[in-house]
């Protein structure tokens, strides 16, 4: 997949204001983009502008979850969250990293406060923060350009090393291409096996369950950072076990209850179809590893709810080089993965030179459609990326494709 080039500079630390300064952790990091208006243009999928000011903008690590070193008056386990954190700065640059006694998440000192670096990203979170890879010094390429990012690539980024290093958990959203998202499982998923740094003391997962008596407790733990986000507010909220856990996480289907993609059974899903709470017991029922979050749906003026959450319509295959001429002869397969029918009026593929190709058919439960495209979207040879959006220009599904799988008469299938 096209990913945008952002140049710039990473920074923990502000000369004038070193009290008010950034408070870097293990899946983010403040960056000041060379050129501002780039990242302005970025998609937003959740709607939500980027929060950018004249220090910059807060880069969210994509595809990773790293122990909370601060979340509201609260932590994770400190060693883990530090280790991290600490483990991101380094690979990024920073060195002699000294923090506030009193402010223990602020710098207070290093041997530099900024360094050169990269993003590469696709788009705005719910929160304004960039989502993207990074890199430290400086890319070859010129800022703003689509960057092709496949597995090599990515290994070379600190999300990814964070990942190798049993340092963070995944957390694989809608946005990240599957190809990658499929590399970046099994990346972490060694890093599990061989029992690696927080992963190797992670608790309250498939493995078994944790205990937890209240918000002391789940502080103390090596959890799911998400999940943990999650137990903060439910805890505060003064209820004294887990018996309610359920009920409170589906009242919220959107700031609680987040909607998922079952890898496995290829089904939609919510967070509590992989959470088990009772008691003062609590454990993930499938390892983070196996399935996709969907972001945070568009609301406020303007805006609505995507009309099928990501992941409900798939791109499953596509024809890039069919025998004979490729005008009129290329092809797309989408599959329907919900039990209800959809209606595609107004639906698109989108390519990486922006045409597109408008659908119209109405898909049935479980069905599958071949859908040949005509002059708007051309599918290239060299490698390309395919992006299926509803009426209102969602992403339902992303998929990208390289040189080497085009086989002339040959369907490249997307594995999910």
């Amino acid at each position: 997949m096209s990913y945008t080039l952002l140049r710039g500079s990473f920074v923990i630390r502000y000369a004038d204001q070193p009290r008010q300064g950034p408070q870097p952790d293990g899946d983010t990091v403040k960056f000041r983009p060379d050129t501002p208006g780039l990242v302005e243009a970025l998609p937003r999928p959740s709607g939500v502008p980027p929060d950018l000011n004249g220090r910059g903008i807060s880069v969210r690590l994509e595809a990773v979850d790293a122990l909370e070193t601060h979340f509201g008056e609260t932590h994770q386990e400190l060693a883990g969250a530090r280790a991290a954190r600490d483990d991101l700065l380094a690979r990024l640059g920073f060195g002699n990293v000294v923090y506030f006694d009193d402010l223990p998440n602020t710098v207070q000192s290093a041997d530099r406060d900024e360094v050169r670096g990269y993003v590469l990203s696709n788009g705005i979170d719910a929160n304004g923060r960039m989502i993207g890879f990074v890199y430290p010094g400086d890319h070859p390429g010129p800022d703003g350009t689509g960057v092709f990012l496949d597995e090599a690539l990515a290994d070379q980024s600190a999300n990814a090393q964070l990942l190798a290093s049993g340092l963070a958990f995944p957390a694989f959203y809608a946005t990240l291409p599957a190809t990658l998202r499929t590399h970046l499982a099994e990346v972490s998923r060694t890093a599990r096996n061989a029992g690696l740094s927080v992963r190797g003391r992670a608790v309250g997962d498939p493995d078994g369950p944790a205990t937890v008596a209240d918000l002391a407790g789940a502080e103390a733990l090596a959890i799911w950072p998400k999940l943990f986000r999650r137990l903060v507010p439910y805890f505060a909220a003064g209820f004294p076990d887990l018996d309610d856990f359920d009920t409170w996480l589906r009242a919220d289907p959107v700031h609680r209850d987040d909607t998922l993609f079952l890898l496995e059974t290829a089904e939609q899903g919510n967070l509590h179809d992989v959470v088990s709470a009772s008691g003062h017991e609590f454990r993930l029922t499938r390892w983070p590893e196996d399935f996709v979050i969907s972001p945070d749906p568009v609301t406020g003026d303007g805006g609505s709810k995507p009309a099928v959450v990501p992941g409900a319509v798939m791109i499953v295959a596509a024809l890039p080089d069919p025998v004979g001429a490729d005008l009129g002869n290329e092809s797309v397969t989408v599959l329907n993965t919900t039990a209800e029918p959809v209606d595609l009026a107004g639906w698109a593929l989108v390519d990486t030179a922006r045409g597109r190709h408008v659908l119209g058919q109405s898909l049935a439960g479980g069905e599958a459609v071949r859908v040949p495209l005509g002059n708007g979207v051309a599918l290239g040879n060299t490698g390309d990326t395919l992006t299926l959006v509803d009426p209102k220009g969602m992403t339902v599904d992303k998929v990208d494709y390289k040189a080497g799988q085009v086989r002339s008469g040959r369907t490249i299938v997307f594995g999910r």
